[in-house]
């Protein structure tokens, strides 16, 4: 299990794209194809695949970029062939509000909760928690089984203050508002691949956490010798070492997975994944000592993105119950 060299550097480009710290970073992804990854070559897309995605946001998930990337897969996923997909791949942000029952309980899980009818071309209802919903151009919203497009100018968009800066998220209220029907929406779908995007994020994320544990171990000292040296921080390290490979693992198993797989290889990766990056963005703070508790470190940051992330497409323990049923438990 392995990225291919086209992959591999594609996973260059970025990484040197985000070192550069431009500011126009979201153009320039644009300028790379990303959010056309998903998106079918006939609709201005590169026909990839999740793989691509994978890249991509490992790397994002790294840097805590800022960006609508994790917006757009969600659109190019649920969006039928059209001119609103042809946008998406094109650079146009995108916000889909929709909400994922349960199949067993019914109920929704995970920070994507509300409900939302249709009646005579009109919808109605209240969707919490949509990614880069108050910034989006084209606003996609679920209803049942239908996916519309609604008129950013005609619903009720407001900011949502978020534990996480760096991940706008917003409420969307919708009164009758008209919208246009796009085509049927497959929720199951839209969710594995959210959380696979999601779970290589973390996976980035929580690499970068222990890469500047170690590095701030190695500089700071403590009675004549480097704290990286004492031997129960190495264990700890260690430890730590092992959970960042093994969500890394993860979260490219589902991104190579088989269409009929991706269901539990999503599932795993995004319970796997969000424990592993709260664990260590956890030891980041601890192991950085008191410099970790104050605004001027990153690391408060880091623990945002864990704790936000963690809740956003459902709870770690939704998925292990989701991946019990998959599975046959």
């Amino acid at each position: 299990m392995r990225l291919t060299d086209d992959q591999l550097t594609l996973r260059h480009t970025v990484r040197r794209l985000l070192a550069a710290s431009p500011p126009d970073l979201w153009q320039r992804l644009v300028d790379l194809g990303a959010p056309a990854l998903l998106v079918p070559e006939d609709h201005g897309g590169l026909g990839a695949g999740l793989a691509e995605v994978y890249t991509v946001q490992y790397e994002l998930g790294a840097t805590l970029a800022g960006t609508p990337l994790l917006s757009s897969v969600l659109a190019a996923t649920a969006l039928p062939p059209g001119q609103t997909l042809t946008a998406v791949a094109g650079g146009t942000v995108a916000a889909l509000a929709w909400s994922a029952p349960d199949q067993a309980t019914g109920r929704v899980t995970g920070q994507v909760t509300g409900r939302v009818t249709e009646q005579a071309g009109r919808l109605t209802g209240r969707v919490t928690h949509v990614l880069d919903g108050d910034t989006a151009e084209i606003l996609l919203v679920a209803a049942g089984d239908t996916l519309h497009r609604v008129d950013p100018a005609h619903a009720s968009v407001t900011h949502t203050p978020a534990l996480d800066p760096t991940r706008p998220l917003a409420t969307v209220d919708l009164d009758h508002t008209p919208a246009e029907p796009l085509g049927p929406f497959d929720a199951d779908r839209v969710r594995d691949v959210a959380c696979t995007a999601l779970a290589a994020e973390q996976a980035g994320t929580a690499a970068r956490c222990l890469e500047l544990t170690v590095a701030h171990t190695l500089l700071r000292r403590q009675f004549g010798r480097p704290i990286g040296s004492f031997q129960a921080l190495k264990h700890r390290m260690a430890d730590l070492h092992v959970l960042v490979t093994t969500a890394e693992s993860a979260a490219m198993a589902a991104a190579l997975a088989d269409p009929a797989d991706l269901p539990v290889r999503a599932a795993a990766a995004a319970a796997h994944c969000a424990e592993a990056l709260r664990t260590v963005a956890g030891e980041m703070i601890q192991l950085h000592g008191g410099i970790a508790i104050t605004w001027d470190h990153d690391a408060h940051r880091y623990l945002r993105r864990a704790h936000g992330g963690g809740q956003l497409f459902g709870t770690p323990a939704a998925h292990v119950d989701r991946l019990a049923r998959l599975v046959g438990f």
